[in-house]
C-alpha cells in the first residue's frame, strides 16, 4: 500500500501497525496453550482420535523443531522481500496450520499443524521485534515492545479459556481468527522506513515515515538516511580488504564481546524454559491435577494462572523499567528455585504420607508464587537482557545463536516433561528444574553486569573490558550491521544523559 495523509494522529498509525503484529503474536500463543485443551479432550471416552503418550509429547513439542527453521528463514526473507511481505509469511503457516487441526481426521494432520504453525512461530519471533522497533517512534518504542510478552500471556489465556468449553475443533477454528485479522491488517500497513532507506528507496522512505511519525521526528529521518550512505561507502572499503573470511570470523569468535554474551544468553535461555511457563503453557491441566489433587478443577485452576500471568507481567512492565536487571533477575530468580523446592517437597511429602494436611489452597499458593516469577523475572527478563548484551557490530548473529538455543530448549523441556513425570513423579521433575534453574542463575551472576541506565557501547565496554580504541571506534562507526543503528545508539546516549540528570 502506498501510504495516502488521514486524518489520524501518528500515536494512531503505529498502534494500529503495532496491533497487526500483536495478532499474531496472540495466535503464537494460543499455539503454545492449545496442547492443555487438546490432549486432555483426545484422551475422553469416545473421542474421533486416539493418542499414545508418546505421540501426545510430540504434539505438544513438535512445533518447536520447526521454529528453528523459521529463525533461519525470517531474515533473508526481511532482507531482500521486505518486512511486509516477511509478516504475510508469518500469517499463511499459521491460518493453514489450524485449518489442517480443525479438519483433522488422523494425529499425523495434528502433527503437520502443529509443524506449520512452529513455522509461523519461528518467523515471528525474529520478526516482532524488528517491525515494532522500526515503525514505532522513540518515544514509544518501549511501551509498544512491551506488548510483546503481553500479547504472548493472553494468548494462552484466551485458548486455555476458549477451550475450557469448546471442543478442540472450534477452539482451533476460533483461534485462526488472529491470524486472519493480522493478515487483512498488514494490507493497510506500509513498508518498513527501514528498509526503504536501505534499498536507496529514500524518496518513499521520506513519504512513509511522515506517515508513520508526521514532521516532528525528521532528525531520524535523515540520520537514517545519512547512515546508509556511509554504510555502502563503507562496504565498498570492506570489499578491497585482503583479510580472508575465515580471519575474520575467528577473530571476531575470539572477542570477550562476542562469546560472553551468548554464553550468557545461552544460560538464560534454559532458565526461561524450565522456570515453568513453557510446561505449564502445554501440560497445565496434568501439572494442576498432579499437584492438587483429581478433586481440583484443572480448567479453572489453569485459567485463573493465565488471568494472573496477565496481571503479572502488567506488573513487570513498570517494574522492570524501574529496578536493576541483577536485582530483579536474582530476587525472582530465587523465589522460582525456592517454589519448585517447596512445589517438590509438598507433593513428595503428600504421596508419602508424611504430610497429611491436603487443603487445596497450599498447593494453590505455591503454584502461584511460581507462576509469579515466571511473568514478572524469568520471561521477561531474559528477553530484555537480549536486547542490551549483545554488541551493535555483531547483534544478527548473536541473536541468532540465541534464539535457535531457546528452541531447541523449548522442544527439550516439552518433549522430556512427560517421560521426567512418569519416572520420577512431579515431585522429582520438579527438583530437577530447581537445580538447573540454580545453575543457570549463577553462571548469569557470574556474567551479568548490570544494564539499566548505560547505554549499549558501556554494556560492550564491560564485556571487552576495556574501551575501544580511537581506530576502532572509527571502524566500528563506519560499519555498522544496520544502517539506523548510529541512531539507536546516539539515541540511547540521550537517555541515558536524561537518566544521569
Amino acid at each position: 500500500m502506498s501510504p495516502n495523509k488521514r486524518n489520524y494522529s501518528p500515536l494512531v498509525k503505529q498502534s494500529f501497525v503495532t496491533a497487526a503484529v500483536c495478532m499474531n503474536i496472540v495466535c503464537h500463543g494460543c499455539v503454545m496453550g492449545f496442547p492443555a485443551i487438546l490432549l486432555p479432550q483426545l484422551r475422553q471416552p469416545g473421542s474421533l482420535l486416539t493418542v499414545a503418550k508418546d505421540t501426545e509429547s510430540w504434539i505438544a513439542s513438535v512445533h518447536s523443531i520447526s521454529i528453528l527453521l523459521g529463525y533461519f528463514l525470517t531474515p533473508p526473507i526481511m532482507e531482500r522481500l521486505g518486512r511486509k511481505v516477511a509478516h504475510y509469511a508469518v500469517c499463511i503457516p499459521f491460518l493453514v496450520g489450524w485449518f489442517m487441526i480443525v479438519m483433522a481426521e488422523s494425529v499425523q494432520t495434528i502433527i503437520i499443524g502443529r509443524i506449520l504453525q512452529g513455522l509461523s512461530s519461528g518467523l515471528l519471533t525474529t520478526l516482532r521485534s524488528v517491525l515494532i522497533g522500526e515503525y514505532t517512534s522513540p518515544r514509544n518504542r518501549g511501551a509498544f515492545l512491551t506488548t510483546i510478552s503481553l500479547a504472548q500471556a493472553f494468548g494462552i489465556f484466551f485458548v486455555h479459556l476458549v477451550g475450557s468449553f469448546l471442543s478442540w475443533q472450534l477452539t482451533a477454528l476460533v483461534c485462526a481468527f488472529f491470524a486472519y485479522t493480522s493478515f487483512i491488517m498488514t494490507m493497510f500497513t506500509p513498508e518498513s522506513p527501514s528498509w526503504l532507506v536501505a534499498r536507496g528507496r529514500f524518496e518513499e522512505c521520506r513519504a512513509v515515515f511522515h506517515w508513520l511519525r508526521g514532521h516532528a521526528e525528521d532528525d531520524e529521518l535523515e540520520d537514517m538516511i545519512n547512515a546508509r550512505i556511509a554504510y555502502e561507502k563503507a562496504i565498498i572499503r570492506q570489499r578491497s580488504s585482503k583479510e580472508s573470511q575465515f580471519d575474520k570470523i575467528w577473530s571476531t569468535m575470539k572477542k570477550k564481546e562476542f562469546y560472553k554474551p551468548i554464553i550468557l544468553m545461552i544460560h538464560g535461555n534454559i532458565l526461561m524454559q524450565f522456570a515453568g511457563g513453557t510446561t505449564m503453557s502445554a501440560y497445565s491441566t496434568v501439572i494442576i491435577s498432579l499437584l492438587m489433587g483429581p478433586v481440583a478443577n484443572a480448567h479453572f485452576w489453569m485459567v485463573f494462572l493465565d488471568t494472573q500471568r496477565i496481571i503479572s507481567n502488567s506488573v513487570a512492565v513498570y517494574v522492570i523499567n524501574r529496578t536493576k536487571r541483577r536485582t530483579m533477575l536474582f530476587s525472582t530468580g530465587a523465589l522460582c528455585v525456592v517454589s519448585h523446592l517447596a512445589i517438590a517437597a509438598y507433593v513428595y511429602a503428600r504421596n508419602e504420607g508424611i504430610f497429611v494436611y491436603d487443603a487445596i489452597w497450599l498447593p494453590a499458593l505455591l503454584i502461584n508464587i511460581q507462576f509469579f516469577t515466571v511473568a514478572v523475572g524469568m520471561v521477561p527478563l531474559p528477553n530484555v537482557i537480549a536486547g542490551e548484551v549483545f554488541p551493535l557490530e555483531h547483534r544478527s548473529i548473536c541473536g541468532s545463536i540465541s534464539l535457535m538455543t531457546g528452541g531447541s530448549f523449548m522442544f527439550v523441556s516439552l518433549k522430556s516433561f512427560p517421560y521426567l513425570v512418569d519416572a520420577s513423579g512431579l515431585q522429582g521433575t520438579y527438583a530437577l528444574y530447581a537445580a538447573l534453574l540454580t545453575y543457570n542463575l549463577a553462571v548469569m551472576w557470574a556474567l551479568l553486569p548490570e544494564t539499566r541506565g548505560k547505554t549499549l557501547q558501556q554494556i560492550e565496554e564491560e564485556f571487552r573490558g576495556r574501551a575501544l580504541r580511537p581506530e576502532e571506534a572509527e571502524a566500528r562507526r563506519s560499519l555498522q550491521m544496520d544502517p539506523v543503528e548510529a541512531y539507536k545508539s546516539k539515541l540511547s546516549l540521550r537517555r541515558c544523559s536524561s537518566a544521569v540528570l
